[in-house]
């Protein structure tokens, strides 16, 4: 059995396992626990009311949160002509076609997100048993796929996030970082809140939001009120 250190005891010491917090205050308690000397991530485990096994409950979307994630993402684009100008003028960090694609066959993944026109996917297509699993292909679906590049890399930049709900139901998203403050970390969350209850399954039928915790990349778990969850959901 792993042992728990003492900075993890005395975070935890400040919640109380059996209480269910407002949302607010689920957000202070997981900045006060964030007490790593690096400026940790407060991240929304949300536990849906859904059988992710069935493709009509298949919860998938993107949401961008108004204050980022606190994290600079580095924006691969695929493209050419006219698209691959915009795509620079966007702020896309790379930018390009077959000598990407090269590059990534043979073992470079220096970016976070990528987006391809729709005319670049035959090309793309040839990397997808790579990029796939490392959740870097793009998709139409969330919006990278598009030949509107200049709008997908800002959103991108400005802190355009992807979900996708796990098997056990749950959807794990970064709403940023303690330096952020309890009110970008409110808005942030609440946006995430209200993109999630847009994105439910009309196959969902009771409870949607089951269960939200709050926690600090290196502090515990903090229980939302269910109460609250509905209210938000209704």
């Amino acid at each position: 059995m792993s042992k728990v250190g003492k900075r993890f005891k005395t975070a935890r010491a400040l919640v109380k396992s059996e209480t269910r917090y407002a949302l607010a205050d689920a957000v202070r308690i997981s900045v006060d626990t964030a007490t790593a000397k690096f400026d940790e991530t407060i991240e929304m485990a949300i536990r849906l009311g859904v059988d992710p096994r069935q493709a009509d409950q298949n919860v998938r979307g993107t949401v961008v949160l108004p204050h980022g994630t606190g994290k600079a993402v580095r924006v691969l684009v695929f493209a050419k002509g006219e698209k691959e100008k915009e795509a620079r003028e966007a702020g896309a960090d790379f930018v390009g076609g077959e000598d990407l694609v090269k590059q990534i066959s043979d073992g470079w993944f220096e970016f976070d997100k990528a987006v391809a026109t729709p005319d670049m996917m035959g090309l793309v297509g040839r990397i997808g048993k790579v990029l796939g699993p490392r959740g870097l292909m793009p998709n139409p679906k969330v919006g990278t796929v598009t030949f509107d590049v200049g709008k997908a890399v800002g959103e991108l930049k400005a802190g355009k996030v992807e979900y996708r709900v796990e098997k056990a139901g749950i959807v794990h998203v970064p709403i940023g970082k303690k330096s952020f403050g309890l009110e970008k970390l409110l808005d942030n969350a609440r946006a995430l809140l209200t993109s999630l209850i847009r994105a439910k399954p009309a196959a969902s039928k009771g409870n949607y939001l089951q269960s939200i915790a709050v926690s600090a990349t290196m502090g515990p778990g903090v229980r939302v009120d269910p109460l609250e969850i509905r209210a938000v959901s209704a």
